[in-house]
């Protein structure tokens, strides 16, 4: 009954799927690698359409123009083109670009950004990281904003670059402000200071190790990486109240450093006092 049930239960589109049928082909531009793709006619039934190659360049041109106001662009589209407001487009309005999937990769991300947000622009764009309620997906901005750091400091020597100060340094889950409050975190949990759950519930849960045989916690306690790996695989109720915990420790940890000098912010221009 329960195969036969979940059998019975709405595909669930993907995004890309999903906002072609929220707003119509008439109204979105697709600049992907797609080959073939399903569309919806006047009568509500699906039909396969075939692209080439030139249909990117279509679909450019009709953003650029302002025949369609919505553009959906891929890692296929994210280099060699601009979908800026540009002086020279028809089509000049603000740019808001929402950030659905940026991969793991911080050099495509910043290229995908860079498309739109260029030079000879009306208006700079407004970029829109997204993610949905369940608190387990800081885990992939987290990556993201971490090799964007990475990436900042590699080629201009400067923390704030990379990241083209889309992230603060609390959605940094993996710096070592991340790595103080984890351990933190361990200290309150084996001390049963905590309210979203027990040091043998959360051993239970995750399938870590957190103690040895005396019942004290270990020396070698996971790091943050598989700690938040492991904490995906919880209900999300679970998920959402251990990262509320969390991330108030993290950003206890960021605001002390900042309130006492030592908060690494790379490197700085100081303008001088006539």
């Amino acid at each position: 009954d329960l195969i036969e049930h979940i059998c019975a239960m709405p595909p669930i589109p993907t995004a890309l799927d999903a906002l072609l049928e929220h707003y119509g082909v008439t109204a979105v531009a697709e600049v992907t690698g797609r080959s073939k793709r399903l569309v919806r006619d006047g009568s509500g039934r699906q039909r396969l359409e075939s692209r080439s190659p030139r249909t990117n360049l279509a679909e450019t041109t009709a953003f650029m123009t302002g025949a369609k106001r919505i553009l959906v662009f891929s890692d296929a589209g994210g280099t060699g083109r601009s979908y800026h407001a540009s002086l020279d487009a028809r089509n000049q309005q603000r740019r808001v670009h929402f950030l659905l999937e940026p991969g793991w990769r911080a050099d495509r991300a910043i290229q995908g950004l860079g498309r739109t947000h260029r030079t000879h622009q009306a208006y700079p764009p407004l970029f829109r990281p997204v993610t949905t309620d369940c608190k387990g997906e800081a885990r992939f901005t987290s990556t993201i904003a971490r090799r964007l750091d990475a990436l900042g400091a590699l080629t201009r020597g400067q923390r704030q670059t990379g990241g083209q100060g889309m992230f603060d340094a609390s959605d940094n889950l993996e710096s070592i402000y991340a790595k103080h409050a984890l351990h933190d975190w361990y200290g309150l949990l084996a001390t049963a200071k905590l309210k979203s759950t027990t040091l043998s519930e959360f051993q239970r849960m995750s399938g870590l190790e957190l103690t040895d045989q005396d019942g004290v916690l270990r020396e070698d306690l996971p790091p943050i990486q598989r700690w938040l790996n492991r904490i995906l695989a919880m209900k999300i109720a679970v998920q959402n109240a251990i990262f509320d915990e969390f991330l108030t420790l993290v950003e206890t940890c960021v605001s002390a450093a900042k309130e006492a000098g030592t908060f690494d912010i790379g490197v700085e221009t100081v303008a001088v006092e006539a």
